[in-house]
């Protein structure tokens, strides 16, 4: 157990100062609104694959316990990786309705984490999805809560909203904004009510809260026509309030020029330094089917190749010229990436 929580908690670490190289700016909000104890039940919008619990979880103090589509579970050597990060596979009807009877273990493993008052992370709209609008919640998570709280009464489980939102997702670097909404009591819920009520109402309690936690475009016949008003306008989507308030005002400022990025030279040194692992990471890219990957598979990729890249050839420099010739090469390439990251720009997506 001592030896598990050392490898959570350096995975943590590492992706906490990785994900500040990978990104722009990581906006963090209502960090206070998560409990510091008991049981708590994250449910997080859905826009970025695995990208999403990777942010919500290195700005979260507590280790948390993740439920990930099972499909990523596929090769037995990922799938005993992702379990000693505490993220265990939730079945879809898609992934074949013999599969979803392997739900009622994975629902016994959740009762067991928040009978534990620990901390649980779903994504309650099933599915994950780029559009800008927060789809209608599936029951999955009231069936965990509730359940859990039925088979120990005396248990205290928190709802905690968790709204994300990205700047422009799959392109590198993006800005994000991580944004924890009020906790909400699922026992009083579940005390006041008849449990078909409850039910409805932590749902629709979760989803007005995400509407707000993140930039929410009403999914009518208007959403393509908000959506390339927003880019054209080239907002700053982290700005989750002043968005939003545009939207309901139907005040979008008018259509400006993208600003250019000057820093694109400084981009093509960092390939040019850098071409094994670009070209590797290139050829992966193609056999991505899904857009919502593109962020999970480059991050994945490049926060590992890159830096070992690095190293091989600061030994190879180290052998020709010495170790200080080495040392400077090796930092100036990571410091490069970091400049890049935090200083180019971040525009709107080209709708």
């Amino acid at each position: 157990m001592i030896l598990k929580k050392l490898w959570y908690l350096s995975v943590k670490l590492f992706l906490k100062i990785s994900l500040r190289f990978y990104a722009k700016e990581i906006k963090v909000l209502g960090r206070k609104n998560v409990p510091k104890k008991g049981a708590v039940l994250f449910a997080i919008n859905h826009p970025n694959a695995l990208m999403d619990p990777l942010f919500v979880t290195s700005f979260n103090p507590r280790e948390n316990h993740f439920l990930v589509r099972a499909d990523v579970f596929k090769k037995p050597l990922v799938r005993k990786a992702l379990a000693t990060l505490n993220l265990m596979p939730i079945y879809r009807i898609r992934d074949g309705r013999k599969q979803l009877s392997n739900n009622e273990e994975i629902f016994k493993k959740c009762f067991n984490i928040l009978k534990n008052k620990e901390t649980l992370f779903i994504f309650p709209q099933g599915g994950h999805c780029r559009d800008r609008t927060i789809q209608p919640l599936s029951k999955g998570f009231t069936r965990i809560v509730f359940g859990a709280l039925e088979e120990n009464p005396d248990l205290e489980i928190t709802v905690l909203p968790v709204g994300l939102t990205y700047q422009n997702s799959s392109t590198y670097p993006s800005k994000v904004c991580v944004n924890f909404g009020k906790p909400i009591d699922s026992k009083e819920i579940l005390n006041n009510n008849l449990k078909p009520k409850a039910i409805n109402i932590l749902k629709n309690e979760v989803s007005n809260q995400l509407k707000k936690l993140t930039v929410h475009i009403p999914n009518d016949e208007n959403y393509h026509i908000i959506l390339s008003k927003l880019n054209a306008a080239n907002v700053d989507f982290t700005e989750v309030d002043v968005v939003n308030k545009m939207i309901a005002e139907n005040n979008i400022p008018k259509p400006r020029k993208k600003p250019v990025n000057y820093l694109k030279p400084i981009f093509y040194l960092i390939i040019l330094n850098s071409s094994i692992p670009y070209l590797f990471w290139k050829k992966r890219e193609k056999q991505i089917e899904e857009q919502e990957f593109v962020d999970t598979l480059q991050y994945g990729i490049n926060v590992i190749t890159f830096p070992v890249f690095y190293v091989i050839q600061a030994f190879i420099l180290h052998f020709f010229f010495g170790l200080k010739i080495a040392c400077i090469y090796f930092l100036s390439s990571i410091l490069l990436v970091f400049l890049y990251s935090k200083f180019c720009v971040t525009n709107t997506e080209n709708i």
